[in-house]
């Protein structure tokens, strides 16, 4: 900071005087500007040393003051401070500072007069948003997908795209000989004129010629246009003045003859009218020419501009197209079951005709493709197709389900691509059936094609022949009508030309479903036939107009669809359509007027009628699917406040989720609980034939030796054809059972009731699947028979727990057989007194035989396992003579359970004896009266069941688990892939509401999306 003296003045006060002025005095400081005080003060300092600087002021601009502020003091008057006191100067510079705030505020609020002034002349300018419609949708789609910078830097120079222009010299000099040709005038006047402009001096017409001029090819072609139109009227005011006139009231006087002068009138007249339709003709074919090559060469040439990218713009995942929206739209309303009745009204163009009419021929024009397989005279539509035209850069067709995109422009793809239809159709028709209801969705994009839904109907027949089904007439009736009765429907009515008109029978049809013609277009095919067979060409002009048939129409076209070969190409077939009509009389003569005919006029009329019928309607739909969905979330809210909208494959998921985990359990069950489970188990099932066969035969022996061969013998064969089989079989039953165990353990977890069905399907479909690894059989074998061979215990504990296996199965077959004997024989005294009840008949017989048999057996302890016929004959007579009539079988059947009862009895006490047996054993039993060869046998048995159930849960933890794992894995992956099958075992009218609930809001949300699409492109 600057600082001065105190005999030093303010340089910035100083520089205010002029240096020619020699003014002595001073400027008073109090009238200073309070900005020039403050430089004064910080600059300059007074004689008087005890009065502080004035800070005031300069504290609000300045950050150079740092004292404190003080009371302010007079300044006392001297001849120094009035020497300093310049007046004029001072406001002088007062002057110019107001000066240098005036400049600035002025230069402010004439910006902001400028910008205003802007906004209002750009608010004058038209929103050219509302014209976007002008142009293409791959234009939108090309600026928002792709690096418009890095495209322009890979394109060509500008004189190789010149290469691929049009010769607009040569375009000039065609339209200058149309022009010239079509100034020319007949018989003293102008023949063509253009409507719109009337007739003025010469000077008018030469400037309206130079606007045309100006305007361009655009220009040209709207001129020559409406030169047609203009020749028209002239023809139409030629017919009406060289018509007869109407015939008057019959008069007695004959008619006078014409006068040559007459006469020579209407020759000329005639001839002026050929001329002009000669001409007319020439005009439109020219036109029509000019149109078509000026779009192939702009399709040929937006085509190389898509291609020219390095990357591939068809492979990018750009934004769908508004027709592709509309169409995801439809896929989804077709399997939807509404139970509220929202029905499908959404637009699409439905193709109905007699069979072999040339539907499919005429879908194939207008998608510019042979796509559809073909037949002679046989049925090849089985069943609806529904395509989807849009434009793209490349001709393509792909199914809706499916990833692989079919190149039309090969002739191996479009082979391909109709083999795997014609396959699609014959798999959905079902058996017994000629014609299926069920809708294929395939899509086909390419350059120029016509954006629109089309949906190709078996054709209609009159008589069901051989081979067909017999309600295949009702079936197609019945599938056309329910795609015709929708209200917003376009229908195309395809009607053959080359046959007689009353064989047809589609078009009493389509006026049933539509009979006012508001949605409907006609369409003849085979014009070309049609012209020749007929005798009177006028009879086509009568159906074109509408006169023929009582069906109405929109509009009516007539096209040919080529020579009726397989094997023409498109190309072909739309010059020989060209031609035809280019030399055909009906054109020629008036009877059909040129934009009734072509493919091409077809296309862009069905599809401007499409258009219109979705922007008429589509917005209405969306409003019915509002309110359904409103309805369905509150019965939800009312029915399931508590659950989630899970619909029916998200509840399958979950259902696989838990069934996993309880197969997954299975592999933490612990050894011990398998071995245990399977030696329990597995003895149940053989502890009869142990005891029947092997054991009870075997105690019948007289000594030891013979005793240990029969069960030797006994358990070999036992051993090499049943005991493996039983074995597996309890093994496999065992992992059934806890397999149902677990599943039945995790259903008290919060389980949903709903899976039961779904559950029990996968259980019994895996069982049935799981088959059981045969070479473990003979492993197995091997085991059991090793195990059973083997008869030394070792130690004390093994013994007293053979002794403690062998007394638990006798006990157990004691009980049983002690059951079986009180039913035979019925309740005993105390029952009788205490339950009131008597013995039957038969009762009393079999008690009376087993007090009988009993006292044979208290006689004979030793007695063998069977009655000898003497003893069956004693015990009969004994009981003839109490008056007891018996059967010998009855006699045997007593007796062997008499006898098990007493062999029993006899092998517990036998058992009792054997437990301090081990030392006897461990000598062989010499010189021993105490054989125990039976404890031995419990023993070998009880080995074997320990050693079959390691071997068995080794198997099942090892390999059987984890293949019923896999089986169960299987099963699911199959239910999921069939929806017919999810549908059956997932139900109820939760899942129902789920499934309908999500439907709806889906349906609602792609609408919604597609009408702001569709705004957009307004």
């Amino acid at each position: 900071m600057l600082r001065a003296g105190s005999t030093v003045t303010c340089i910035a006060c100083k520089n205010l005087l002029p240096s020619r002025m020699g003014v002595k005095f001073r400027v008073p400081l109090q009238k200073l500007h309070p900005f020039s005080r403050a430089i004064h003060h910080r600059y300059s300092s007074n004689n008087n040393q005890q009065r502080p600087p004035h800070c005031s002021a300069a504290r609000h601009y300045t950050s150079l003051s740092r004292l404190p502020m003080r009371p302010h003091k007079s300044r006392s008057g001297g001849h120094g401070y009035q020497q300093h006191r310049s007046f004029w100067v001072a406001r002088l510079a007062v002057r110019l500072l107001k000066l240098r705030y005036i400049l600035l505020g002025s230069a402010v609020g004439g910006g902001y007069t400028a910008k205003k002034t802007y906004d209002e002349w750009k608010d004058m300018f038209p929103d050219m948003s509302q014209y976007t419609w002008i142009v293409p949708d791959f234009v939108w789609e090309l600026s928002e997908n792709i690096d418009l910078d890095k495209l322009a830097s890979a394109l060509p120079q500008l004189e190789e795209i010149a290469k691929l222009l049009p010769d607009m010299e040569k375009i000039g000099e065609n339209f200058t000989f149309l022009k010239s040709l079509l100034s020319t005038e007949t018989t003293g006047e102008s023949t063509l004129r253009v409507t719109d402009v009337p007739p003025t001096s010469a000077s008018r017409a030469d400037s309206s010629d130079k606007q045309f001029k100006k305007q361009g090819l655009l220009s040209e072609l709207i001129l020559i246009q409406q030169q047609i139109q203009q020749h028209e009227e002239e023809m139409r005011r030629a017919a009406a003045d060289n018509a007869p006139p109407p015939p008057s009231e019959p008069s007695p006087t004959p008619a006078p003859n014409p006068s040559p002068s007459q006469s020579k009138r209407k020759s000329s007249d005639k001839e002026r009218i050929d001329q002009l339709q000669e001409e007319l003709l020439r005009t439109q074919l020219k036109y029509q020419r000019m149109l078509e090559r000026l779009e192939k060469e702009n399709k040929e040439l937006r085509k190389v501009v898509l291609q020219k990218d390095d990357k591939g713009i068809h492979q990018r995942n750009v934004k769908k197209s508004l027709i592709d929206m509309y169409s995801e739209v439809l896929d989804i309303l077709s399997y939807y079951d509404s139970n509220y009745n929202t029905q499908d009204h959404l637009p699409r163009v439905v193709v109905v005709g007699d069979q072999s009419a040339g539907k499919t021929s005429v879908l194939e024009m207008i998608a510019q493709a042979r796509i559809f397989p073909r037949g002679s005279g046989e049925m090849m539509t089985r069943s609806p197709v529904k395509v989807t035209l849009s434009e793209g850069p490349h001709h393509v067709a792909m199914f809706k389900d499916s990833t692989r995109e079919f190149d039309l422009g090969k002739e191996e793809d479009l082979a391909a691509l109709r083999h795997e239809i014609e396959l699609r159709m014959r798999k959905s028709v079902k058996e017994g059936q000629t014609v299926s209801p069920e809708t294929i969705s395939l899509s086909v994009k390419g350059p120029g094609i016509q954006r629109m839904v089309l949906v190709d109907l078996p054709g209609v027949i009159n008589t069901v022949t051989s081979g067909m089904a017999a309600d295949t007439k009702e079936t197609i009736f019945g599938i056309s009508k329910a795609y015709m009765q929708n209200p917003n429907a376009i229908i195309l009515c395809i009607q053959d030309g080359s046959v007689d008109a009353e064989r047809s029978i589609v078009t009493d049809l389509v006026s049933q479903m539509d009979p006012q013609g508001k949605r409907t277009i006609f369409v003849l095919t085979k014009v070309d036939l049609a012209e020749k067979n007929l005798a009177s060409p006028s009879r086509i002009q009568q159906i074109v107009e509408g006169k023929l048939f009582p069906m109405k129409a929109l509009g009516y076209f007539a096209v040919v669809t080529g020579k009726g070969s397989s094997n023409e190409s498109i190309d072909s077939i739309k010059d020989y359509e060209e031609d035809f009509f280019q030399n055909s009389r009906l054109l020629r003569d008036g009877m059909l007027k040129a934009h009734q005919v072509t493919t091409k006029n077809l296309s862009l009329a069905v599809s401007d009628c499409f258009w219109k019928m979705v922007r008429e309607s589509v917005e209405q739909q969306a409003d019915a699917f509002k309110a359904s969905r409103f309805n369905l979330e509150t019965e939800w809210k009312n029915n399931y406040p508590r659950l989630r909208e899970l619909d029916r494959n998200e509840l399958y998921e979950k259902a696989k989720n838990e069934i996993l985990d309880e197969v997954i359990s299975l592999s933490q069950v612990t050894p011990k609980h398998w071995e245990s489970i399977l030696q329990k188990k597995l003895w149940e099932r053989v502890s009869t034939h142990v005891i029947e066969n092997i054991y009870l035969p075997a105690a019948q022996t007289m000594n030891s030796g013979t005793f240990n061969t029969t069960v030797d013998i006994k358990l070999k064969q036992w051993t090499d054809k049943q005991l493996p089989h039983k074995a597996l079989e309890v093994a496999w039953e065992t992992l059934q059972e806890e397999f149902a165990r677990f599943m039945a353990e995790y259903k008290g977890k919060d389980q949903d009731d709903i899976f039961d069905k779904l559950k029990e399907a996968v259980k019994d479909e895996s069982i049935k699947r799981h088959k059981w690894n045969e070479r473990a059989m003979d492993s197995l074998r091997v085991i059991q028979h090793n195990a059973l061979e083997d008869r030394s215990i070792t130690d004390k504990p093994q013994w007293d727990a053979a002794i403690q296996f062998m007394e638990e199965t006798l006990q157990s077959r004691l009980k049983d057989t002690d059951s079986i004997i009180s039913d035979m024989v019925g309740p005993d005294w105390k029952q009788r007194w205490l339950s009131w009840t008597n013995r039957t008949p038969e009762q009393h017989i079999r008690n009376e035989t087993k007090n009988e048999l009993e006292r044979l057996l208290k006689l004979h302890e030793d007695h063998t396992a069977y009655l000898a016929n003497d003893e069956v004959t004693t015990v009969r007579k004994n009981l003839e003579a109490r008056g007891v009539e018996v059967d010998p079988v009855l006699i045997k059947d007593t007796w062997h359970q008499l006898y098990r009862r007493h062999f029993l009895q006899k092998a517990l006490l036998h058992c009792n004896l054997c437990r301090r047996g081990f030392y006897y054993y461990q000598r062989h039993f010499v010189d021993s009266e105490l054989e125990c060869n039976d404890v031995v046998l419990f023993w070998r048995i009880q080995r074997m069941l320990a050693i079959t159930a390691n071997t068995l849960r080794q198997q099942l933890t090892n390999t059987e688990v984890r293949r019923l794992e896999k089986n169960v894995k299987e099963v699911l992956e199959d239910f999921g892939e069939d929806t017919e099958k999810k549908g059956q075992l997932i139900t109820g009218r939760r899942v129902q509401l789920a499934e309908d609930l999500k439907k709806v809001r889906e349906i609602q949300e792609k609408l919604e999306a597609f009408i702001e699409a569709l705004h957009k492109e307004k």
